[in-house]
Order: C-alpha cells, then structure tokens, then sequence
C-alpha cells in the first residue's frame, strides 16, 4: 500500500492545457474513484500517475518517492485496462504469471503467487482455458488477476467495465469491491459512470474540464453538490433545477408559482436562482412522503410514467419546465392527469443562476 499525492499537476498538449494544476491526496488503501464526462481529464490524470503520459508541471509522489521521472516499471502500480488486454494465446495461468515470468522470478514464487491471485478471484477452474474460452467478466478477473500477482503499491483501474453488459457491470462492481477488502492496496479508478462511483469509492473526486471541482464520500457528494454541475452529474436521475427569483423569502418560478425558501439556505432579494430538488423528494401526496416540518405542495399535470416495479419515475411539468417524481406503492397514472405533489424543502437546493455555485451556508 501506498499514499499518492498529487501537486499542482499539468498536462498540457502543446498549447492546449487538458488537466489544470490538480491537487489529490490519497491516502494508503483508499478506494477512490475520478468521474467526469468525456473529455474532463481523468483518464489523463490516471495515465499521469502511471507514467504513460508525461507531466508537464507539478509533481507526483507515490509513497516516499516522487515518480515524475520515473518509467512505469519502476513505480510499483498494476493497471487493468477495459479492453483487458490478455495474451490470446495463453492459458489463463500463464497470463496471470507473465509479469513475474518476465521479472525471472522462481518459479515456485509465481505458482504460489498465481494460485493466491486465482483463489481470491475465483479463477482456479479456469487456470488451463485461453481468454478465447471465458466470458468478458472472466476476462476481466483475470486482468484483476495479473494486478493482483505483482503485490503493486496502488491499482490503476481505467474504466473497466464500459466494454461489459448491465449484468456483469453490477456483478463486476461487487467483485472489484470484494477484492479491494481482501486486499486493501490503494485503488485510483477511472470511470464515466456516477452509479459505478457511488457504489465503489471510499471518495469520489468530481472532474470537469480539467479542474478537479469536488471531492468527498459518496453520501457528501450526493446531499451537497457544491454547485449545479455537481448536482445534475452525481444521482440517478439527475436533480430536476427550476429557474427562480428570490422574492419576499420565498422563491417565484417563471408562471408567478411562490415556494417558500428552503431552510439552511440564502439568497439575496431579486436574486436569479435555481431551485434543486431530486426525485426521491418530490412524491405525490400519499405515496410515502418522508414526513418534515418544512413542506410544499404543488400540482403539476403528469406528461410520463416509467414503471420499475416497487416505484414509478413519474415526469411532470412545474412552471414549463419537466421535471421527475418518485411514485413509490404505485398506481396506474394517465398521462396529463394532474396529481398534487409533496417537496421536501429540507432537502432541496439552491444555486446560483450565473455562476451555479451552491447558496447553502
């Protein structure tokens, strides 16, 4: 195990600055996770700490040692790629033992080192198959597996699941997780994915644009977006954001509807806002409103239903803008049926319409 500090960190292509003087510190066995859109600079920054592109300011330190110089060979990281990059004509044993294979290891060290890799992964009825024969995710326990034999300071994880389909990405996402619990090597892992953040991260470090925008837990991230972006990125579905003007202690949307100002939040009066509320906080009346002090009601026709079984994500318009509701106990609802809905103000936000920056204390 291993900390990994980032300091001020550079990239730049040219004149084209991709990663803007970034600061990170993990600490030893964390499992954090960069999530962005395309083009945020996370895989870079990955590639940055694995010595596969190279720094154009600042400096990295993996332990006691800073790496800015240093090949990837020689920092002690594993990185498990999404195209798994296995040897096809291998069996899953010699892939597994290659790395060390090549290190001139003994060769009783590699046994043992690949039987405990295939153990942990589950992987030793598959020893004596070629990748040809295994499903993606047993491709990509094996990728895992040849991580796992080096005993490396920190594992790079550079979206390994977006070649895979819904099922083995929930079932692969249960197997990083376990594995880093047996382990507990540091883990850096890249993804686009916000659902494959929040189920895996000790942190989750937000990127967009290069800049790193907001770092904490998932449950931090999640209940205190630091401004809009944050918010619409992390939660599925997205918070629904209502433009709104603050007037008189409350908050006037575009058709004259008033909604009293959320508690633990200011905004100056005639102040340009948008008025943040997630899903599981809009609730028709009757159907398991968390119950709070601090309520609005309002009535919006309903234009979608998308059933999921226990609930129903119900699309509904407020003010000419769609938003989405949570049914839970469902019922069957026609589309423009008016329903009066429930807002659990404690649990909303706000933003600033210019500069999206959160306006709770």
């Amino acid at each position: 195990m291993a900390q990994v500090v980032l300091q001020d960190v550079v990239k730049n292509y040219g004149a084209l600055p991709v990663v803007h003087a970034i600061n990170l510190d993990i600490a030893h066995g964390e499992f954090v996770v960069l999530v962005g859109p395309s083009g945020c600079g996370k895989s870079t920054t990955l590639r940055m700490i694995a010595g596969l592109e190279e720094i154009s300011g600042g400096r990295v330190r993996i332990g006691d040692r800073v790496v800015n110089d240093l090949p990837p060979r020689d920092r002690n990281i594993s990185m498990v790629f999404q195209n798994y990059a296995l040897y096809p004509h291998m069996t899953v044993r010699e892939n597994l033992g290659f790395s060390l294979y090549i290190a001139k290891r003994p060769k009783a060290e590699i046994e043992r080192a690949v039987d405990q890799a295939a153990e942990i992964l589950s992987l030793t009825p598959l020893l004596d198959r070629k990748p040809g024969q295994l499903s993606g995710g047993q491709r990509q326990r094996v990728a895992m597996g040849r991580a796992i034999v080096r005993h490396p300071d920190v594992f790079l994880f550079d979206e390994p699941l977006s070649n895979l389909d819904a099922k083995l990405r929930t079932q692969m996402r249960v197997e990083i997780k376990r594995l880093h619990q047996k382990v507990g090597t540091t883990i850096i892992y890249v993804t686009h994915d916000q659902i494959e953040a929040m189920t895996l991260a000790d942190r989750i470090v937000i990127m967009r644009d290069g800049h790193i925008v907001q770092i904490g837990t998932p449950l931090e991230v999640f209940e205190r977006p630091v401004n809009a972006f944050v918010a619409t990125f992390i939660g599925s579905p997205p918070m629904n954001l209502l433009p709104a003007t603050v007037r008189s202690g409350g908050l006037r949307l575009a058709d004259g509807t008033v909604i009293p100002l959320p508690p633990g939040l200011t905004a100056r009066e005639g102040q340009a806002v948008q008025f943040g509320v997630r899903a599981d906080n809009i609730m028709p009346e009757g159907h398991s409103m968390p119950p709070t002090a601090h309520m609005a009601l309002v009535e919006m026709p309903v234009t979608l239903t998308e059933p999921l079984g226990t609930e129903t994500l119900l699309f509904a318009t407020l003010a000419g803008t769609e938003v989405q509701a949570k049914m839970l106990n469902p019922r069957p609802v026609r589309t423009g049926e008016v329903l009066r809905f429930g807002i659990a103000l404690d649990k909303c936000h706000l933003f600033d319409a210019d500069t999206g920056a959160s306006l709770r204390v």
